[in-house]
């Protein structure tokens, strides 16, 4: 079987390797024939952690060809998007059913595997804040992989979003997404005072994020593109003060039991037309390497989508 492993050796840590192992499922676990998959920016720090040999491969889309032998999951010929924690770059992979959710008829293969990492992380990130109708939210990195989905899951949930972007060229694209205001720093002191905070960024954004919150307020933390953050007691006394404010260090795949449920929420969000995944770049699976130096270069708008057999 075909699939993608990472070597050290090969272009952007990885190689196409054509002797891997057909599935071994167990019980509770489909086997399902890839179509599509996406790849995150994260997975660039995994590739070059990992030993030679290890298999990459997160948010995938495709084909149940056998179902689950507990008689868990979808049937045969369903067409489902899964969460997986690694080997997902293959032609084929056993999937465990509490990960895996069947697509509605609207939803193709690519907006679908668009969804997993970056869209159950913004979604979690979201319900951080609780009930959010009429509130005012702050999504940092508004259009980064995480931070679309955030802008579009805040406004669908009724609330007031503002959106902070990398520079000028990202403003319209958060308008676009549904942003009520964008900004590309947190200078201005009228800002906020937030509700709840998403943010992807940390280094000092997250300090000065944290000092436009409302007392109580909530911020979820799940990305640290900006480097290391200092926090002073200090910055919970901003011109609102968000004193009493709740941080939380946002680890978005647990609980694992309800991964599969919650991609199957988006993807139906994505057939209503509320959720609209934004797609930069499509390829051929084989040309995996070279959308990974399309991402590392930071030309890229939107999610990366490999297909195969397409």
């Amino acid at each position: 079987m075909l699939g993608f492993i990472t070597d050290t050796a090969g272009r952007a840590g990885l190689r196409l390797a054509d002797d891997l192992p057909e599935p071994t499922p167990a019980a509770d676990e489909v086997v399902v024939e890839v179509k599509a998959y996406a790849i995150n920016h994260d997975e660039r720090n995994l590739i070059a952690r990992r030993p030679t040999g290890w298999r990459p491969g997160q948010d995938v889309a495709g084909v149940v060809i056998r179902a689950a032998d507990d008689g868990s999951g979808p049937a045969v010929g369903a067409r489902v998007v899964c969460y997986m924690d690694w080997e997902g770059w293959a032609e084929r992979l056993p999937v465990p059913t509490r990960r895996v959710a069947v697509l509605p008829d609207a939803v193709g293969f690519e907006q679908a595997a668009s969804l997993p990492i970056a869209g159950v992380t913004a979604l979690r990130a979201v319900r951080v804040g609780g009930a959010i109708l009429g509130r005012e939210v702050l999504v940092t990195g508004a259009t980064g992989g995480v931070g679309q989905f955030a802008v579009q899951l805040a406004v669908a949930a009724g609330a007031r979003v503002t959106a902070q972007v990398s520079g000028p060229g990202r403003i319209q694209e958060a308008y676009e997404l549904g942003a009520h205001h964008v900004v590309t720093d947190l200078a201005d002191e009228s800002l906020g005072p937030f509700h709840l905070v998403l943010d992807g960024i940390g280094g000092p954004l997250l300090a000065q994020a944290i000092r436009r919150m409302a007392p109580g307020g909530h911020l979820a933390w799940y990305g640290n593109v900006g480097g290391a953050a200092e926090l002073t007691l200090a910055d919970f006394f901003g011109h609102a003060g968000a004193w009493n404010a709740h941080i939380v260090g946002f680890i978005s795949p647990v609980p694992e039991e309800t991964l599969g449920d919650d991609v199957g929420i988006l993807a139906a969000l994505v057939a209503d037309g509320r959720l609209r995944p934004r797609i930069g770049l499509t390829l051929d699976w084989t040309r995996t390497p070279e959308a990974f130096e399309a991402l590392a270069d930071r030309t890229l708008r939107g999610k990366a989508i490999l297909t195969i057999g397409r």
